[in-house]
């Protein structure tokens, strides 16, 4: 229990509705179908990946706002539940959420073990969850089941087209550069397979304890080893930090830095002129010209008065797929089978671009190449259409 109070005392356990508090009619349990869906909202809002957390929030809650409040025709209510992106209370929050609170949903999360904590939780309790970012390959590899969707990317999927693309782009020797956890390892893998798969060589591959962000001796260690171009993984303030680092050092200018696109995604206003020409692959780039993202970011940007990234992107998303479940059967979430058969086979027009899922409720998506430029994600090409995670170990497939 200490781990759950650490998790839950220090922040506060907020509960609304679409937003707005609601009071007693939470005590009634949502077995009528015209009462209440209630939603899980696990998400880091303190800490390094609080911004993260903050805009898939947003994001989520953006769509419902849309509906009218309403998933599937029916209202909804929150519970919303810093995580901290504290791996070791993970278990705990997420029993939480469905045994106290008894939540229809849970959306989480950002961090990797935190998620994988849920992952277990949510197989062993059958419940409901969709992971709006962490992208453990494991989640819908080894780790896969029937009630558990993701709506964001697995690691190796956000990394493996960036091989090739490198690859093509004449870069021989790449040094690679990350923290030292799952994320870190699982995105520089999908890199490194692509890319040494065309012939390329990774001449070290160098980390740092997550969530350290003194990155001095790495950087020094990199204008020794001399490579063409590095590959690096960070995200939220390790980025903001790696990046102005790297910048400061000068090695911008002699060895090109490219990454996984969270490297630049919802940190480009803290890194500055030092993030300018950063090329990364990701399932999203600021300026995609559809009218589903023209219309995101205009009503993202009325909602919250600040730019949407792809962090709101899968927050949004999370709660379309949800929609379309509930739709399928008219609101009544007890009908497990048929909604989750409705949410494998959706098709969805997202601001990224054609979104579906495989069998192992991966997400199939386009994978962009981007280039910072005026302190956008600008795209450069689809560095591989239709991206479709292998889901090695995954007994769904």
């Amino acid at each position: 229990m200490k781990a759950l109070d650490l998790g839950i005392s220090r922040r506060t356990l907020l509960v609304g509705a679409a937003g707005v508090a609601v009071g007693s009619s939470l005590r009634i349990p949502a077995i009528a179908q015209g009462a209440p869906i209630k939603i899980g909202l696990m998400l880091p809002y303190t800490g390094t990946f609080a911004k993260l957390g903050q805009f898939i929030d947003n994001g989520f809650r953006l769509y419902v706002e849309q509906k009218g409040g309403k998933l599937g025709g029916r209202d909804v209510t929150f519970v919303q539940l810093d995580d901290e992106s504290k791996p070791e209370a993970g278990a705990d929050n997420m029993n939480r959420l469905v045994g106290r609170e008894k939540v229809d949903l849970v959306v989480g999360t950002v961090h990797s073990g935190v998620a994988m904590a849920m992952v277990k939780v949510a197989r062993d309790t059958n419940s409901m969850l969709i992971i709006p970012n962490a992208g453990a390959n494991d989640a819908t590899g080894p780790m896969c089941a029937p009630n558990i969707f993701r709506t964001s990317f697995s690691n190796w999927q956000a990394t493996f087209p960036a091989g090739k693309a490198m690859y093509d782009a004449g870069i021989r020797n790449v040094a690679t550069i990350t923290w030292r956890y799952t994320a870190g390892a699982e995105m520089i893998g999908g890199f490194t397979e692509n890319f040494t798969k065309q012939g390329g060589k990774i001449v070290e591959d160098l980390t740092i304890p997550f969530p350290e962000v003194e990155f001095q001796a790495l950087i020094t260690r990199i204008a020794t080893l001399k490579p063409d171009a590095v590959f690096a993984f960070f995200a939220g303030g390790g980025a903001v930090k790696f990046v102005r680092d790297y910048d400061a050092s000068g090695l911008r200018k002699t060895i090109p830095l490219y990454g996984a696109g969270f490297l630049t995604d919802g940190t480009l206003e803290a890194q500055g002129a030092a993030a300018n020409g950063v090329k990364t692959t990701l399932h999203y780039a600021d300026n995609l010209d559809n009218p589903a993202n023209i219309a995101f970011l205009k009503a993202f940007k009325a909602k919250t008065g600040q730019d949407g990234d792809i962090y709101a992107v899968q927050g949004f998303d999370a709660a379309a797929l949800y929609d379309i479940g509930l739709k399928a059967v008219g609101g009544d979430h007890k009908a497990r089978d048929k909604m989750v058969a409705a949410m494998g086979a959706a098709k969805i027009d997202s601001p990224r671009g054609p979104l579906s899922f495989n069998k192992a409720h991966n997400p199939i998506q386009n994978i962009y190449l981007r280039e910072v430029r005026n302190g956008r994600n600008e795209l450069v090409s689809v560095a591989q259409a239709n991206v479709d995670d292998p889901a090695r170990g995954c007994r769904l497939t």
